[in-house]
């Protein structure tokens, strides 16, 4: 177990979740190059395989992440032959997002990808440490949400 900083000494178990979702994004981003992938691609496509035809601002909300990192993402991706966008029907300034066939056929892949990777992060825990964490880690993860959101409070440091 890697030393805490003194100065992350009032914040041990924050200082842990970085160790983590910087250990876990590496192992993850060298999973994915292979895959001829960039980290935050397979969670755009995982979106687009359970519901084909979304539009960027859909896509946006579902995975989290800014609006500049997923439209790069989607660039790249559309390149990469594995989607193609489209305006939309109702709006033009909307923009679909679909699959190509070679974006459909990422399916067991990315699955495969997600069940190694979690192999990977269980390999030393009991089932119920596994369970556990996963509770603990949503319980914190709403914890941090709400915090941010709440009108009036400002978010903790």
């Amino acid at each position: 177990m890697p030393d805490t900083p003194t100065t992350a000494g009032g914040g041990p178990l924050s200082y842990a979740i970085f160790q983590l979702a910087r250990a876990h994004r590496a192992r993850a981003a060298a999973m994915l190059r292979a895959m001829d992938l960039h980290p935050g691609q397979e969670l755009l496509l995982m979106q687009l395989l359970d519901r084909e035809g979304q539009s960027q601002s859909e896509l946006l909300e579902a995975v989290g992440l800014d609006h500049s990192t997923v439209s790069k993402s989607l660039s790249r991706m559309q390149q990469a032959g594995l989607l193609v966008r489209e305006p939309a029907q109702h709006d033009r300034r909307v923009m679909v997002v679909h699959l190509t066939d070679k974006g459909r056929a990422m399916r067991e892949p990315i699955a495969a990808l997600w069940k190694s990777l979690e192999e990977a992060s269980t390999h030393n825990l009991t089932r119920q440490q596994a369970e556990a964490f996963v509770s603990t880690a949503h319980a914190i993860t709403e914890t941090i949400t709400e915090s941010t959101q709440l009108p009036g409070k400002p978010a903790r440091p």
